[in-house]
């Protein structure tokens, strides 16, 4: 028997805005997932919001198509047989498989399941310094405060550097630069997939299942 894992995340923070264990693979869950994802997030990004995900039958059923055009977002599918179409979900699910707790031989029940889920969605969120957002947490990214952290890092790698400038040998520290734009897919630049910075009155921006 196996559990199924329903997870949002935004693409240009890598933060989780929603997430469920569920018993069956189903477009309702899925569904009630975005329902639930959009009412706590409020606005998640500029126009369009995109939600991307595999091509999976409940992503693409009927309940769930009439569910993201009355939410005003776009669907998109990976391309069959591409299976780096997804790759910040591929990375996510890869860093969960790899937690020191995680549990190889399952779960005894459904809620032993889910606490398991919410302790690492916790972590992951307040704790996983992201190699991808120069080391930052996913909330610290998507609350915005990422571009204030990674200056105070460069000023105290430059205050560092000043006082055992031999340590660097003449060479520039870190680069602390926040990242402006991501790609879903770096290898095809389609503007369509193009994420860049949300207004200051936003949270977000597209997403990918």
């Amino acid at each position: 028997m196996f559990y199924y894992l329903y997870l949002i995340i935004d693409l240009f923070s890598r933060d989780i805005v929603g997430w469920e264990v569920w018993e069956e693979e189903s477009a309702e869950h899925a569904s009630e997932l975005i329902r639930r994802a959009c009412l706590a997030q409020g606005r998640l990004s500029t126009q369009p919001l995109v939600l991307h995900s595999d091509n999976g039958s409940p992503m693409k059923g009927a309940t769930m198509l009439q569910t993201l055009y009355r939410l005003g977002i776009t669907p998109s599918n990976s391309r069959p047989r591409v299976s780096n179409d997804n790759p910040y979900s591929e990375s996510l699910f890869r860093t969960l498989k790899y937690r020191p707790n995680y549990q190889p031989r399952g779960f005894a029940s459904l809620e032993e399941a889910r606490e398991w889920c919410r302790k690492f969605v916790q972590w992951y969120r307040y704790e996983h310094h992201h190699s991808g957002i120069c080391f930052l947490t996913p909330a610290e990214r998507h609350a915005g405060n990422g571009s204030s952290i990674l200056s105070r890092r460069h000023e105290v790698y430059e205050a560092a550097k000043s006082l055992h400038p031999e340590r660097w040998n003449n060479r520039n520290t870190r680069n602390w630069s926040d990242i402006e734009v991501v790609y879903l897919n770096p290898d095809n630049n389609y503007e369509e997939f193009r994420v860049t910075k949300a207004d200051p009155d936003e949270s977000g921006t597209k997403e990918t299942a």
